[in-house]
């Protein structure tokens, strides 16, 4: 078993230009990062010509005297660009800091000026925002854009093209514990707070998921193994998987600037690394489910086979599935399953990871039932989004401790952590930093969670997010949204009951299962609309019955008794959901106010 010592041994010293180099060094013609030019054609960079853009990087950046300690802050949308500017970042001992490209003006002010940031680059879609607020970014020395930009910024093309630096004569200049970047929080619960994680932490959890993963799959080596990056860089489950495993495992990074065609992506690349938040996964079930709903006697016949493979997968799981059983389910996979994976283009997935939020386990069950080989993990930006994994999933738990990773329960149920993994505190928040970090080293994650006998972590739910009823009942929003998912018309859901005499839900029609369902029943023109469909009594019948079965499992006290239905999509990185679709609870019950008091007033 590898120790938190082993891998403090291994990463001693270490930081991530080093990495890199040495990266580039075993793997210099691997094709590392595949893009599509303004023509829809596909290009591609190997390692060496990544090195070849970061040392011309450097040299610009050096010559314009971003060096150690300065802060580089970067609005990019996911494209080859990114990478070549942020290993360059860090190689002249700077931190690079992504911020969300949603980010309005005002934010734009906060953020960089909290982190002092004393260069940005910024594509020329930003620019106007950025342009803004530009007179009370007070630290901004020096301003750069991609693409046509305005007339008094610098040109990245004109960076790119400088004379290349001898990144060897650079590789040592950023020590371990220097900032590697600052992760801004979603704010679910007021202002960013800004996550310093330092190169030390990046090259101690890259030796941990990598020691993880290669005890746990049959992947000896991840040079050239594809994953579409599509979740925004300034997420850390994104900036480690779909960054930092190319700087130290040569993963091939595929960019999909725009998250509306991932989908067609997914399909043409064919990932072999997957990573997707619940919504993401959730949308690929209902695309499926969609599909098959088309034809209701080969959707009766994929049903049956996936109830009938559910158990074999599951002795599979466990090593005790028998001969004859794996041949049962290798020919339900060539008749069934294996037509299915290609429709949304997880054909050739050999790691599927969900995270950030809850996913139904009756979804992650399906995924794995149709050989898709998805596991839940678990981490916060404050662990550098890794916790917890297993590749032999336990449908409701995430996974066991990552290697390296001390995991315990307090006293109160929260989930405690160690590991070289753990930040080194919040920027410019010691009172934060205090609250999160105690005095043994424990940081305190916020969630309420159970380990089982074999080590398996059990998340039940945000310590800071449990309805207290009026009766005096604490209760877990996240298993009963979670629950709802699974009656097909539901697409998102937020459970509500503060201080009230029973539990309520808020519920948005899933527009994939709202589309089929329309045309099955009939409805044509603006009746077939999601708004009209919300108030279509037969509609919210089908979800009333549908709500016994999904709180089958809860007590009386628990169970949502009432829901109203809402036929507008909540869309990511708004008031209602923070840019990774977790739900912004306070946004939520201020927005529908009114129609949360309405479900009480009878």
């Amino acid at each position: 078993m590898v120790t938190f010592q082993d891998l403090n041994d291994r990463v001693a010293g270490q930081n991530i230009p080093q990495l890199f180099l040495s990266t580039l060094a075993e793997h210099a013609d691997v094709e590392v990062l595949r893009w599509k030019d303004s023509s829809g054609d596909w290009q591609s960079w190997s390692l060496t010509k990544l090195a070849d853009v970061t040392a011309r990087l450097v040299t610009s950046l050096k010559d314009l005297g971003v060096g150690h300690g300065d802060r580089v802050v970067m609005m990019l949308k996911n494209r080859p660009e990114f990478h070549a500017l942020d290993i360059a970042v860090l190689f002249v001992g700077a931190t690079p800091v992504s911020i969300y490209n949603s980010s309005a003006p005002d934010q734009i002010d906060y953020l960089v000026n909290h982190c002092g940031a004393k260069m940005a680059i910024i594509e020329d879609d930003f620019l106007e925002r950025f342009e803004a607020v530009k007179d009370k970014l007070a630290t901004i020395e020096h301003m750069a854009v991609l693409g046509a930009g305005g007339s008094d910024v610098l040109r990245y093309d004109d960076l790119a093209a400088a004379e290349p630096a001898d990144l060897n004569e650079f590789v040592n200049i950023a020590q371990p514990e220097d900032l590697a970047t600052i992760i801004y929080t979603s704010g679910t619960t007021g202002p960013p707070k800004g996550v310093m994680l330092s190169h030390y932490n990046v090259c101690w959890t890259l030796a941990s998921i990598s020691e993880s993963m290669r005890a746990q799959t049959d992947i000896e080596s991840f040079a050239g193994l594809r994953h579409l990056s599509y979740l925004p860089m300034a997420h850390i489950f994104e900036r480690l998987i779909g960054h930092y495993y190319l700087v130290d495992l040569a993963t091939q990074v595929i960019c999909c600037p725009n998250t509306a065609e991932l989908a067609a992506y997914a399909r043409e690349v064919k990932p072999n690394l997957f990573i997707g938040v619940p919504r993401v996964w959730e949308k690929f079930y209902a695309g499926v489910q969609a599909a098959l709903a088309a034809d209701p006697e080969k959707a009766k016949s994929f049903n049956e086979a996936v109830e009938a493979a559910m158990p074999i997968v599951a002795k599979m799981d466990a090593g005790t599935a028998t001969k004859e059983e794996i041949e049962t389910y290798e020919f339900l996979d060539a008749v069934a399953f294996s037509q299915v994976r290609p429709l949304i283009g997880l054909d050739e997935c050999r790691v599927g990871i969900t995270g950030a939020a809850p996913i139904p386990p009756e979804i992650l069950t399906w995924f794995r039932t149709i050989g898709v080989p998805l596991s839940e993990g678990y981490g916060l930006s404050e662990t550098t989004a890794i916790l917890s994994w297993a590749h032999q999933a336990r449908a409701g738990y995430v996974g066991m401790a990552a290697s390296g990773v001390e995991l315990t329960i307090a006293e109160d149920g929260e989930v405690l952590a160690k590991g070289g993994c753990i930040f080194g505190g919040y920027l410019d928040a010691p009172d934060k930093t205090a609250e999160a970090l105690d005095e043994d080293g424990y940081f305190h994650t916020g969630d309420i969670g159970v380990i089982d006998d074999d080590g398996y972590l059990k998340i039940v739910d945000r310590k800071k997010e449990l309805i207290i009823t009026a009766g005096g009942k604490n209760i877990s929003p996240a298993n009963l949204e979670s629950a709802m998912k699974m009656i097909p018309l539901v697409g998102q859901v937020c459970a509500v009951g503060e201080a009230r005499p029973f539990v309520a839900a808020l519920v948005v029609l899933d527009p994939d299962a709202s589309a089929v369902w329309a045309t099955k029943n009939g409805l044509e023109g603006e009746a077939a609309t999601m708004t009209a469909m919300a108030d279509n009594p037969t509609v919210i019948a089908e979800i009333e019955e549908g709500l016994a079965g999904a709180m089958s499992k809860f007590n009386n006290a628990e169970a949502i008794k009432k829901v109203k239905v809402l036929g507008e999509e909540w869309m990511p990185d708004t008031e209602l959901l923070t840019p990774t679709s977790k739900l912004k609870r306070r946004g939520i019950l201020s927005t529908f106010d009114a129609e949360i008091q309405a479900l009480y007033e009878k």
